[in-house]
């Protein structure tokens, strides 16, 4: 039984040092919670003379990972330089030097996790990943134990702070997607290259990562549809507010029919919704399980010290599970096969809102409409504007719930018209059927 557990970080960045700086103050918060210490012995990181507002000790900065994977007295290795490689190599690396694992890196564990938890399980190595999605919500935790008796029905997540925060902009000020856009970048939400954010990458590597845990199945990032929200303007989020719906970027998971649903996209949602409350940079994750019922978890989902905070969390675990030799308490992520298969998009139910760009002429919503009728897709309310303007007007449709691949049909029938301007937008709608 060990009376310190020494932890090694690889990558002193932002979430790094917010690591780092817990670690060394909180050391005896911890010890008292534990029973035991917990050392951090080495930082390794590419630039260790650029000052990160923490003291830190002298001899704990290294340039050599080496140092820190290769030294027999660390137990647990936290990387923290993000991106695919050198971190799975070193993730790898660490595993089969007997270590533990530690790591916040949503792309790497979604795209290459397979690999790394095939390996830990032959390894008998614990990894822990709660500061991978959804920064200090410990939604992970819940997954893996707390709602472990329930079959997860489904799970709604906002989950990337900076799509949430230009949809707010958008919603509370109507600004335009490119201001917003520019806003989020010069208060550090948004990177100078937002790709992976707004177009919803970023929610995909998370939502992998929590179907995975919910529904054993192995990661399957390349399974999960997405779109962003480059295209949601002003104009729909008005249309969405008048017909009782905001618009949120939402990471969707459902079990439907023996299948698993994994989609990413723009979403209208009930304002009465408690997630639909979630604004700004906040993160927020609803998951509803057969015998717990509707759950939410709510709070930042970035930044240093919340993340921070979910890193030492899986530290802390990890260190109980070596003091009291139980590695492998809790199963890693399944990475064989799975009875569940995902659904192809095609298959996918949903409501619809659509909004045509329609010539202002008698008889357009009787065609439009006998197209929807042809292809299964029943109308549930409508908003026409016109009569005022010369020119397209915009036709707002809302649909009872329709097949995806119906939806798809009849809007390339739809958009073929000659009296349709423009490519129909259109948006999923989730809710109760009204």
């Amino acid at each position: 039984m060990k009376d310190t557990v020494k932890v090694g970080i690889i990558g002193f960045g932002t979430i790094g040092t917010g690591a780092a700086s817990i670690l060394l103050r909180n050391r005896d918060i911890l010890r008292e919670r534990i029973g035991f210490d917990i050392d951090l012995k080495r930082i390794a990181d590419k630039d260790i003379t650029r000052d990160r507002g923490i003291k830190v000790p002298d001899g704990l900065l290294t340039t050599d990972a080496d140092e820190i994977l290769n030294d027999p007295e660390i137990d647990i290795v936290v990387e923290l330089i993000g991106g695919i490689n050198p971190a799975k190599d070193f993730i790898l690396r660490a595993i089969r030097n007997g270590k533990h694992v530690v790591t916040a890196n949503k792309a790497l564990l979604a795209t290459e996790g397979n690999d790394i938890f095939a390996e830990a399980s032959r390894s008998g190595s614990e990894v822990g990943f709660e500061a991978s999605v959804a920064g200090g919500i410990p939604i992970i935790k819940v997954l893996r134990e707390g709602l472990v008796a329930n079959r997860v029905l489904n799970i709604y997540g906002i989950i990337n702070g900076t799509s949430n925060y230009i949809l707010t902009r958008m919603t509370e000020e109507g600004t335009e997607f490119p201001v917003a856009l520019k806003e989020a970048q010069k208060l550090g939400y948004a990177e100078a290259d937002p790709t992976f954010d707004i177009e919803g990458i970023d929610s995909v590597h998370k939502l992998t990562i929590l179907a995975s845990l919910a529904y054993n199945i192995p990661l399957s990032f390349k399974s999960v549809y997405s779109e962003g929200i480059t295209k949601v303007t002003p104009l729909d989020i008005g249309f969405a507010s008048e017909l009782g719906y905001k618009i949120k970027l939402l990471a969707i998971a459902k079990a439907v029919d023996g299948e698993v649903e994994l989609r990413v996209h723009p979403t209208m949602l009930p304002k009465d919704y408690l997630i639909s409350k979630v604004d700004g940079v906040f993160n927020a994750i609803f998951v509803e399980g057969d015998a717990v019922g509707a759950t939410l978890y709510y709070g930042r989902g970035a930044g240093a010290l919340p993340t921070g905070s979910a890193i030492v969390s899986d530290i802390v675990d990890i260190a109980r599970s070596m003091r009291f030799n139980a590695a492998g308490r809790v199963p890693v992520i399944r990475t064989g096969p799975s009875a569940m298969k995902i659904r192809k998009m095609d298959d996918v139910d949903s409501m619809y809102y659509f909004r045509f760009s329609a010539l202002d002429k008698p008889g357009v919503l009787s065609k439009i409409s006998g197209i929807l009728g042809e292809n299964n897709i029943s109308i549930a309310s409508v908003i026409q504007k016109g009569r005022r303007v010369v020119g397209a007007v915009p036709l707002v449709v809302l649909t009872h719930t329709a097949r995806e691949a119906d939806v798809a049909k009849a809007l390339k029938a739809i958009d073929e018209l000659p009296i349709v301007t423009d490519k129909t937008l259109f948006i999923r709608v989730e809710g109760k059927e009204g």
